[in-house]
């Protein structure tokens, strides 16, 4: 039934998915804020967490505390085997060929890191990198430090006014001097979806590696590793629904096995003296310390919480909900969308002519409407279409168009007040 759902008419998908019955399962979307109910529309940033999830992390530690690979005592065992499955189960949901190609990190930030700083000991001077002018500085910042360390190049495909990267000039950088490149699947500011399959394919054909930055894209996109064909693939537990502090890093088991660990100390080692010390088989070679096994146990909750919905459902819900506000946010005079990629995910940024958008975020959160204002940690971007900032509402799976409606009217008292 569930599969067929994006051929039903959009009444249907709404009764079928009962957002109502979704929304109760969210505690904090029951609060209020400054005495009015909470509309929390900051979703790029995180999500809010379901019940189920909250309840694992109690769970874990009531019944099953005990550090993972270490001990032969029944909690130990018990935390390891439930910890253990949540990486098959991530192999699963994202389709890698390896469960041990599944590397648990804090999140999107330290997985780029620990590939940026891996790689960098196989680059020389005069090596290139290429990113994109659509980059969070997570994926932009480890980059300039690899460069500063090995004299690599780092080269920035542009895009154009719609926020879209322009392809044929990404296609005029890549050489033979190209070693990887680094991109983002959705652009956390924008909500561009970029074509990241042909992306890979194009660096393929010149022997370089890529990573792809999936924050923004897991929550809301189905991704396949296999099908993309990635080398590296990096996503945080938090956007999804799962709490913070944990993620992934994918890496092709070819990559990974030739890269130098990132971190030392226990359970990445195989044998240590103190002449020389020997590295754990994949993928415990890159988990140094005691991991956040709550966490990682709590974020395989997440993944079937996402999967009893499915992510098809979620992405044609929160098309509607885009196309919804688009519409909606246009017909508020001064406003102006930045952003309008052919491909675009649950996000929409948009700037009101001559006011900040903090100022436009101060008053919509007295009426208890969480947004995001600022430069999201993309300059660059900024910088190129030339404002200091704008306001962003992004949407998960318990929004509502009414919600939307509530938006719209609260920009419309701030515009009011502030003009």
């Amino acid at each position: 039934m569930i599969g067929l759902v994006s051929l039903l008419p959009t009444t249907t998908i709404l009764r079928m998915l009962n957002i109502s019955k979704i929304r109760e399962g969210f505690p904090i979307l029951q609060r209020t804020v400054n005495n009015k109910p909470l509309l929390y529309l900051d979703n790029a940033s995180t999500s809010q967490k379901p019940l189920v999830v909250i309840n694992s992390l109690v769970k874990y530690y009531k019944n099953y505390n005990a550090n993972v690979h270490r001990g032969i005592h029944t909690l130990s065992q018990e935390a390891t085997d439930m910890f253990e499955e949540v990486r098959t189960k991530l192999q699963q949901h994202f389709n890698a060929k390896h469960a041990h190609e599944i590397i648990f990190t804090r999140g999107t930030t330290e997985s780029i890191n620990l590939v940026a700083s891996s790689f960098s000991q196989l680059l020389n001077k005069g090596d290139e990198i290429i990113i994109s002018q659509l980059e969070h500085h997570s994926n932009i910042v480890p980059w300039q430090l690899v460069c500063e360390k090995t004299a690599a190049k780092l080269k920035v495909i542009p895009i154009n006014d719609k926020g879209e990267l322009l392809l044929e000039e990404y296609e005029k950088l890549l050489s033979s001097k190209t070693k990887i490149v680094a991109i983002n699947h959705v652009s956390n500011t924008l909500g561009t979806i970029n074509p990241v399959k042909n992306i890979i394919e194009k660096a393929h054909q010149y022997g370089a590696a890529v990573l792809v930055d999936g924050a923004q894209a897991t929550p809301h996109i189905e991704v396949d590793f296999q099908d993309l064909d990635c080398d590296f693939y990096c996503t945080s537990a938090h956007k999804m629904y799962g709490p913070t502090g944990v993620g992934i890093l994918y890496g092709k088991e070819k990559w990974l096995t030739k890269l130098p660990p990132y971190h030392g100390g226990g359970e990445m080692i195989k044998e240590v003296t103190f002449e020389k010390t020997t590295y754990a088989d994949l993928p415990y070679k890159f988990e140094a310390g005691t991991p956040n096994i709550a966490g990682v146990i709590a974020y395989g909750v997440a993944i079937d919480y996402i999967n009893k919905i499915s992510l098809k459902n979620i992405t044609f819900y929160e098309n509607e909900l885009l196309e919804y506000a688009t519409k909606q946010l246009l017909n508020i005079p001064k406003l102006k969308i930045i952003g309008n990629a052919t491909q675009k995910a649950a996000v929409i940024s948009f700037i009101i002519d001559g006011i900040h958008s903090s100022d436009i975020g101060s008053i919509i959160d007295k009426l208890g409407i969480a947004v995001r204002t600022g430069q999201h940690c993309t300059q660059p971007i900024m910088q190129y279409f030339n404002i200091s900032g704008t306001i962003r509402a992004s949407f998960a799976i318990y929004n509502t168009k009414e919600e939307i409606d509530v938006l719209v009217i609260a920009l419309q008292k701030a515009i009011l007040m502030l003009s």
